[in-house]
């Protein structure tokens, strides 16, 4: 089960994990059409509330659903007055028709896709929104920029029999984007380019927080650290790097009563 992976690692995960840039949110109220000041969210697979507190930043009344009770209780630290429920996207534990947005930051792919669009359409209130968005690294950036970044890569994707991103020849965001289409939704999708400044230490932390790192096994994983601090300092030896991303947000509509 994902939730219990996440679980094992939920303070490497709040920790190191990036946030979401402005233009993130500033593409999806846009694309949408739904303000965020005032709108009430639910922030699906919330996990520690990344998301969840990008939302709130913004002036949206969010619920927060995940079915990992420890992110949410890093969740429920960090956050002021939280609304937490311990829940599973492919049967939200919401009413109908009670939400302007339904969100999924970096969670979809763990759902059951048509399921979960499903329920998201259910506990929209009519003219709101579905969206979908994930980080990830930037290999399409200058080759200058990226070397470093896809050398790294590979010899994740190497090194992880569970590996799954951009170093794969095959890889590609996952397909809500078509879910949505087949559930008779008009999509809008969108690149949102960015630069994370972050060190070593931290991007080292991250690291350890993704599923197909943690499922190695913590010996593994302190070797694997050990490696990647060595390779990265050559690099950046103040220690300080400077690494492409991007997100992609996939989003459409409920249709008006």
């Amino acid at each position: 089960m994902s939730h219990e992976v996440f679980d094992r690692v939920a303070e490497a995960y709040d920790a190191a994990r990036p946030g979401y840039p402005d233009g993130l949110y500033e593409a999806l109220a846009r694309l949408s059409s739904v303000s965020l000041t005032g709108a009430t969210v639910a922030d699906v697979g919330a996990g520690t509330g990344i998301s969840t507190r990008g939302l709130l930043a913004r002036g949206a009344r969010v619920v927060a659903v995940d079915p990992g009770v420890r992110m949410l209780a890093r969740l429920v630290a960090r956050t002021d007055s939280p609304h937490v429920v311990v829940g599973d996207g492919n049967a939200l534990p919401l009413r109908s028709g009670a939400a302007d947005l339904v969100c999924y930051a970096q969670a979809w792919h763990w759902l059951r896709p048509e399921e979960s669009i499903g329920e998201a359409l259910r506990v929209l209130r009519p003219g709101g929104a579905v969206a979908a968005w994930w980080n990830s690294v930037d290999l399409e950036t200058s080759a200058s920029a990226a070397d470093w970044l896809v050398a790294y890569e590979v010899r994740l994707a190497e090194s992880c029999p569970g590996y799954s991103g951009p170093a794969l020849p095959d890889w590609s965001v996952p397909p809500v984007a078509a879910v949505m289409t087949r559930a008779g939704l008009d999509v809008q999708e969108a690149w949102i380019r960015w630069r994370r400044n972050v060190s070593v230490e931290d991007f080292l932390l991250d690291m350890r927080s993704h599923s197909f790192v943690a499922a190695l096994g913590d010996d593994v994983v302190d070797r694997l650290v050990r490696r990647e601090r060595v390779e990265l300092l050559k690099v950046f030896a103040d220690g300080a790097l400077t690494v492409p991303m991007r997100v992609y947000l996939a989003m459409a509509r409920k249709a008006e009563a």
